[in-house]
């Protein structure tokens, strides 16, 4: 039999190993999923969220369908869009929006169409109305400088001339 103040050390390191163990196991499974979002981005790699009711892909021409509901979020670009489907075309590196769209980028300027193609490496939107319609932007600019403004009106619009 062991002396009482050796049968207490023993219990102490016991315990010691008890709490340890998980504590270490936690943090070898927490630590490296807080690090992969770093090392993914510095790879150049950058997340595109697409949130929709179902999406398919086709891994023979690597497109990815989302239809109803649809929501994009890419924050790389300060971009959130939302529509009726989104089709994104990796190969082209390429999404074309259809139904109801509405994009939001920078927070402050909008496109709202029907159809809306973007073009990913370019940066660029091609935006298709409605038939009889139009579409809609909204471009926030900022006056550089108020206090020169003059009281000037603006040119007036000449009226439309419509050919036959």
């Amino acid at each position: 039999m062991l002396p009482h103040y050796q049968l207490l050390k023993s219990q102490v390191r016991r315990l010691g190993l008890a709490l340890l163990l998980p504590i270490s196991l936690a943090g070898a499974v927490v630590l490296p999923t807080q690090l992969q979002p770093a090392t993914a981005q510095s790879g150049g790699n950058r997340p595109l969220t697409i949130r929709s009711d179902t999406q398919e892909y086709d891994a023979k021409t690597q497109v990815i369908t989302a239809r109803g509901n649809v929501q994009m979020v890419y924050p790389a670009r300060q971009i959130q869009a939302t529509s009726a489907q989104a089709q994104y075309f990796s190969k082209e590196r390429r999404i074309d929006f259809s139904g109801n769209v509405y994009i939001l980028q920078q927070g402050n300027n909008s496109i709202r169409a029907e159809k809306v193609t973007y073009l990913i490496d370019e940066g660029k939107f091609i935006a298709l109305p409605q038939s009889n319609r139009q579409v809609e932007s909204v471009y926030m600019i900022e006056d550089s400088s108020p206090a020169r403004q003059t009281t000037k009106p603006a040119p007036k619009t000449p009226a439309l001339k419509r050919s036959n």
